[in-house]
């Protein structure tokens, strides 16, 4: 599980190409084209962010949120890839029937270079996954070829081919200063089996993502928060490198591709 909502978290952040484009000024009023070119752009221009997270999970069986908190530091590099970090610190779990249950945690997900570390502090447990084959480069939002895709660095035509696009009017319950798009996969599309739906909170300063909501077909409801976004602030190679470990007591292996 845990793996997953990484993946699902990695999925929905990792933007992609960032070659200079004229950004659209956003308000709440702003329409749906030009909130969809105003999500092109940022994601064409962005080179780095960072940023407070946080992954909800929501069991419709039980009614149960859990919540995992922590950061996200994402670099866009000069060879075309990309690399991402997130650490969680915290976990939130509220059932509707009390009040939230939090518990400390220390994980640690690194993607570089086409492997991905996950590291558990508290079980002194890290694993290493070859997600990509050698020299592959990620372009995991690109429409048609990664998993989960969101209009970050996407033409709004190939948005449009292959989601029902519309913009939804602001609630009491939206993040403040965003723009509500809505992406419904169409039919034969090929998100269509994944996904019912696709809510994206468009914050009107930074043209990024504030929140992502999105219902699977298998019931599950996922929502990341993005907070105290900090974009092209030029992030260093050490924000990248986890702490060295001792031997002492950890389960350490590594997971070849394929």
């Amino acid at each position: 599980m845990r793996f997953t909502a990484f993946f699902t978290l990695l999925l929905l952040l990792a933007p992609l190409m960032f070659a200079r484009a004229e950004e659209p000024a956003l308000s709440p009023n702003s329409d749906l084209d030009t909130t969809l070119d105003a999500l092109n752009a940022r994601g064409q221009n962005l080179k780095d962010f960072s940023a407070d997270v946080a992954l909800h999970t929501a069991d419709n069986r039980t009614g149960e949120d859990t919540a995992q908190i922590g950061t996200v530091i994402f670099q866009n590099r000069n060879n075309g890839d990309s690399r991402i970090k997130v650490g969680f610190d915290k976990k939130e779990m509220d059932n509707g029937n009390g009040p939230k249950i939090t518990q400390k945690q220390r994980l640690d997900y690194v993607l570089e270079d086409g492997w991905l570390t996950d590291r558990d502090y508290q079980k002194k447990l890290e694993v290493r996954r070859q997600v990509l084959q050698p020299g592959q480069k990620m372009n995991l939002l690109k429409l048609g070829e990664g998993p989960f895709p969101l209009p970050i660095g996407q033409d709004k035509v190939e948005v449009k081919k292959q989601f029902e696009a519309s913009k939804v009017e602001p609630e009491k319950d939206d993040p403040k200063e965003t723009v509500h798009v809505r992406l419904v996969p169409k039919k034969e599309s090929q998100f269509e089996k994944r996904f019912k739906q696709i809510d994206v909170f468009v914050d009107t300063k930074s043209n990024m993502p504030a929140r992502i909501d999105t219902v699977e077909r298998s019931g599950t409801t996922r929502s990341t928060e993005l907070k105290n976004i900090k974009l092209n602030t030029g992030v260093k190679d050490e924000a990248f490198t986890l702490p060295a470990i001792q031997n002492d007591g950890w389960n350490r292996r590594e997971e070849p591709f394929g």
